[in-house]
């Protein structure tokens, strides 16, 4: 195991009717808010309105910013940056999923620096302050409402980084899994994929001797694959969604990884397929993980082996390749939530491929669990096909 040091200082507020909770906690951090979110499904389902005039009962002073799209765009969180400077707010409320919360930590980070907040995704600026930030979760699935990192795709070059820093933490979150409840099903299923991710990023490592954070990741993952059918089958089993959103948070919150190196090749080659592709990210990734185990168990199917018993429950005597029968299953599983396993099941050809690789580490090494070349990475997407 690595030395580590773990904080998670977000505090969460989880349960039914939470977000009555909004007023005390958003009074913390100033009287003068931007209020960031996505658009149609907030407003439909009632919530825009009970935010605002739970806003307006705690006194504080509301600037909207609507139209955060999946795969948040750079010229959005441009615009916030301005929005907060010209109306020198206090902090930022972001309502919705994993898009809008990123879109508003960019937002944070931009607003407290002088230069253009992309110098912050390309290494020429480092994040020192951002405004305070506070979530009201409605879609389980990047973990972003205690997470440190924010992704945001450039329209120009269509280029999709990512950036963080601790500062970057939600000061609070409420969850309520009856927000969830009016999530499409494919929403849902993009979610669930996007967690599963999160964890495995971390699992799959070299590092010896992390059989806590190995048995606390085999376990998140094994009651997000029990509880996914459940979510799909009634869109409001209350326990379920729970489970599901709970597990979304702890994901990407830094404990699965806490002891360990991570990979990440898989989101970074991902990333590139939706920057150019616009692909919901679970999706994308639903389609990427299983290649790159099909090609990490040519070269190190120890862990992979580990993962196809523990989680996937291959027995331990299967006669035959126990890592390849575990993502078999996983395949499975992912084709059981609608989702594409195949690049040619989301329309996707082979014209990008080298242009992607070359967007992911040019003529470096990518990932830690196995380390790739860009032409692995080609190799990776041919998987895919």
């Amino acid at each position: 195991m690595l030395d580590f040091q773990f904080s998670c200082p977000t505090k969460i507020i989880f349960g039914k009717d939470s977000e009555q909770q909004l007023g005390s906690q958003i009074s913390l951090y100033g009287r003068k808010v931007l209020l960031h979110y996505g658009g149609g499904s907030v407003i439909k389902s009632g919530l825009h309105q009970r935010v605002i005039n739970t806003l307006a009962e705690a006194g504080v002073e509301v600037v909207e910013l609507s139209g955060v799209q999946p795969n948040p765009r750079l010229s959005l969180v441009r615009e916030g940056v301005a929005l907060c400077k010209e109306h020198n707010i206090d902090s930022i409320l972001a309502v919705g999923g994993g898009s809008v919360i990123d879109s508003a930590k960019a937002i944070a980070a931009g607003t407290c620096y002088e230069g253009d907040v992309w110098d912050f995704f390309t290494g020429k600026a480092q994040l020192s302050e951002a405004l305070p930030l506070g979530v009201i979760l409605t879609i389980p699935a990047a973990g972003s409402e205690s997470s440190s990192g924010t992704v945001i795709t450039n329209e120009d070059g269509w280029l999709k980084r990512s950036m963080g820093g601790e500062i970057l933490r939600p000061k609070f979150a409420i969850m309520n899994p009856e927000l969830t409840y009016s999530l499409p099903p494919y929403q849902t299923a993009c979610g669930i994929v996007d967690m599963m991710a999160h964890i495995l990023e971390r699992y799959f490592s070299n590092t010896e001797s992390v059989e806590l954070t190995d048995r606390l990741s085999e376990a998140a993952l094994t009651t997000i694959i029990n509880n996914a059918p459940k979510v799909l089958d009634n869109a409001e089993d209350y326990d379920a969604r729970a489970e599901i959103m709970w597990a979304g948070t702890l994901a990407h919150n830094g404990l699965m990884g806490t002891g360990r190196e991570g990979d990440w090749a898989s989101h970074q080659i991902e990333h590139e397929l939706s920057g150019i592709y616009d692909i919901a990210h679970g999706a994308g990734l639903a389609i990427v993980f299983p290649a790159w185990m099909k090609f990490c168990q040519r070269v190190n199917p120890s862990k992979l082996a580990q993962f196809a018993e523990r989680v996937m429950g291959v027995p331990a005597d299967f006669d035959g390749d126990i890592a390849l029968e575990g993502i078999a299953r996983f395949e499975t599983f992912l084709r059981s939530l609608a989702m594409p396993v195949r690049l040619s099941e989301a329309d996707i050809d082979n014209r990008h491929f080298e242009e992607m690789a070359t967007k992911c580490i040019g003529d470096g090494l990518l990932g830690n669990y196995v380390q790739l070349s860009r032409f692995d990475i080609v190799e990776i997407y041919k998987l895919a096909q």
